[in-house]
């Protein structure tokens, strides 16, 4: 069953673009995770469609994913196909005030993009270490500017392999959150209109929030970024300082020092111990509080 499975992708995507068992721990920014049965690299926009098909046909299970930035796999990995919209799909171009891009483009080559063309508005997305395709999906964003302030239109495939352009306006894009996210549609492509501006302010810009990242986040060791969302009236963060938690370890998990909204890894951590981490600090922060911190990475696998 496994090989005909390996073998029907293969006729899609091609032998080198399949990769079976494949450690998710090289995929995630945590570094953590366990193999996924099939590792699938699309390059175009039928491939995906196809791939889709056949999951939805065989009833094989399968999770989409970009770089990897918000994400858990439990230590038993993914029983099904993980189809990444990555690099085989990251084409950009640039015309007038408007950048069109594929999901798999990340955000610092958009952002780059963007201050090349002396274009400002997209400064914030420089430090965010995702995709396009993902950074629409959650309406990504940082110091003041997100995803929602930019984009024009976007195109998505249905989980029926059904092609819809979206535009800005009807994108629902809300805190960490889009039509894109409730409905389940993958994105395929988007498009931003951005104001002209001075290049060598929009480079200054992209500079000075890449410096504040340095200094208050901890960069230097895997993470998911931000591991839980803004309790409303809150920051996280503070919760989670405040409840005595800064430094707060499961095996080689930590609660970020520098930042206490960061859960690390401080080398050799697994999903048990991030996950176990997480409970931990949400039962902590409930008990002194009575708030209810909500993650804001997502779980894949078993836990």
């Amino acid at each position: 069953m496994k090989e005909a499975i390996k073998k029907a992708l293969e006729e899609i995507v091609g032998q080198d673009a399949v990769l079976v068992n494949e450690p998710m721990e090289k995929h995630t920014t945590f570094r953590v995770g366990g193999p996924a049965d099939y590792f699938v690299c699309p390059s175009d926009t039928e491939q995906v469609q196809k791939v889709l098909k056949f999951c939805r046909e065989s009833e094989t299970p399968y999770f989409i994913l970009g770089k990897g930035s918000n994400l858990l796999v439990s230590d038993e990995g993914f029983r099904g196909v993980i189809l990444q919209i990555g690099k085989n799909m990251s084409r950009i171009e640039r015309e007038g005030n408007r950048i069109w891009a594929q999901a798999g483009t990340p955000l610092a080559i958009f952002a780059k993009e963007a201050a090349d063309g002396g274009l400002t508005g997209a400064e914030f997305a420089a430090g965010i270490p995702g995709t396009l395709g993902g950074a629409v999906v959650m309406n990504a964003g940082a110091y003041g500017g997100e995803m929602k302030d930019i984009l024009k239109e976007v195109t998505v495939v249905s989980q029926e392999g059904e092609l819809i352009r979206i535009p800005a306006q009807k994108l629902e894009m809300g805190y960490r959150t889009s039509i894109v996210k409730k409905a389940g549609y993958i994105v395929l492509e988007a498009t931003a209109e951005l104001e002209p501006g001075k290049e060598e302010e929009i480079r200054a810009r992209m500079k000075e929030l890449a410096d504040l990242r340095v200094q208050k986040q901890p960069l230097d060791y895997p993470s998911a970024g931000s591991t839980f969302k803004r309790p409303e009236g809150h920051f996280a963060g503070k919760l989670i300082m405040d409840a005595g938690l800064r430094g707060y370890r499961v095996g080689n998990a930590q609660v970020s020092e520098k930042h206490c909204g960061f859960v690390i890894n401080l080398g050799g951590a697994t999903a048990k111990d991030v996950y176990q981490l997480m409970q931990d600090v949400g039962r902590i922060v409930k008990e002194k509080y009575q708030i209810e911190l909500e993650p804001e990475v997502k779980m894949l696998g078993k836990f």
